[in-house]
Parts: structure tokens; sequence; C-alpha cells
């Protein structure tokens, strides 16, 4: 495996602290992979930096960031200014909820619009001016709740369709860049996505994925590291993954 950009620059990756951005941070840096980790938890991040710099030999930058706060976000891109970034991986999201449309709780949805949409946005514009500088990659962590509807999916379905639809408008807006775009649609991967949903209700998040093998931030994580260890001239533009036995985001062989 190859890496078919500059092996000095930087790769970034929101939603560092766990699930699928810790496990794609861990292969990276396996790889040799310089990182700039940003997440809420600085305590986290510290003990991973820590973690990759002494396994791998690499440098890791580490930045605490809430990618809802817009003014935040411009800040951390103005202290990285000097630095080479030639891989987003723009995984930072959430659910909160899973209710009735009618029903839901309104700061569930102003909280998912906030990361999953104005967060994922902000991010990746400003990202854009360092990866046109080393003709870089971006993978957009999307969800097959973008691709069909569920029981209580409404607005994080959408936020998740959204991404969908903004990675495919990158592709197009940035043709003639070098700029690599893929989008990533996980079905059921056993995180902390779930408990985040619940809030904090671990046995309600835990019953999600009984009674069938689910998947892990680290099928996830290799998804996306094959993505981004093709040759310059192959653009993987999105991949489904769901456990094989999920076959829609409500459809399950459980036993």
């Amino acid at each position: 495996m190859h890496f078919s950009v500059n092996q000095n620059a930087f790769a970034l990756i929101t939603g560092a602290s766990s699930g699928i951005g810790q496990a794609t941070a861990r292969q990276l840096a396996a790889l040799g992979k310089n990182l700039i980790i940003v997440a809420r938890r600085q305590e986290r991040l510290a003990a991973l930096h820590q973690e990759l710099e002494s396994e791998h030999g690499i440098t890791v930058k580490t930045y605490s960031l809430d990618v809802s706060d817009l003014k935040a976000v411009e800040t951390f891109y103005q202290d990285i200014a000097n630095l080479k970034v030639d891989m987003l991986i723009n995984n930072a999201g959430l659910s909160r909820g899973k209710e009735p449309f009618e029903h839901y709780d309104f700061k569930d949805w102003e909280e998912m619009i906030d990361i999953n949409i104005k967060g994922f946005l902000k991010v990746a514009q400003l990202a854009i001016p360092f990866l046109k500088e080393t003709a870089g990659h971006i993978v957009n962590l999307s969800s097959t709740a973008g691709l069909e509807a569920y029981e209580g999916g409404n607005v994080y379905g959408g936020t998740k369709s959204f991404v969908q639809m903004i990675s495919k408008s990158l592709r197009i807006d940035l043709l003639g860049t070098g700029i690599r775009v893929t989008d990533i649609a996980p079905g059921a991967v056993n995180t902390e996505f779930s408990t985040i949903r619940f809030h904090g209700n671990k046995d309600k998040a835990d019953a999600v994925y009984q009674g069938f093998t689910e998947l892990t931030a680290d099928d996830i994580a290799d998804n996306i590291v094959y993505c981004v260890t093709r040759p310059p001239h192959v653009n993987i533009e999105s991949l489904v993954v769901y456990p094989t036995a999920q076959a829609s985001p409500r459809i399950f062989s459980k036993k």
C-alpha cells in the first residue's frame, strides 16, 4: 500500500477522539502519515497524540475544536496556515434522538444541523486552498441513512443526504484541480454513535447491535485508507458499506 500524495504533508481528521475518526488516525499513522487530529475532547486527543507519535515516529498535531463553532473553525485554519495538508477526513458528525417527526426535540435537530451541515461545510470549504496546493483528497463520511429513510431518522437522514449531495457537487466544482473527493456511507457501525444518539443511554444503544455482527470503526477506516492510497488518476467517488446481516437502514437478519 502506498500514498499517492505527499508523504510529508498532514492528514486532517475531524471527530478523531473516538470511533471511525480515531480508527482512521491509527491506520494512517501505521502507514507513516503525519496527522492533524481534531475533536472536542482534548484529553482523548492528547492520549492519542502520545500513542501515535511514540509508536510510529510521525508528527501529530492536536486541536480541541467543536466544528459547530464556525468562528473557531476559521481560527483553527489560520493556526495551521503554514502546514501542508493533502487529506481531509471530514468525519465529525452525530445523531441526536430517534423520534417521530412531530415529537422530536427541536434542539436535537439544531445540533445535528449545526454539526452535520454547517460545521461539515465550513471544514470542507476552508480546506480547499490547502488541498489545491497538494492535489489532495477529501473523504466525507455520510451514512446509509442518507440513502433511505427509516423510522425516527428524519433530520439525521436529511443531513446525511446533504453530505452525499455536497460530495458529488465538490467532485464537479473541483474537477481539474487534482483534488479527489470520496463519500463513504456506513451502515450499522458499533461506535459511540448510538450512545450519543440516545443521550448516554447505554442499554438502549447496546440493543441496536444485538443479534448480528455489526461493522467496527476499523472496518470503515480500512475503506478510507483504501480510497486515499489509490494512484492519483483513480477517484473512488462513493462507497456504501453494510454489515453482511444488514440490507438497508431498517432491514436486518438478527438471531
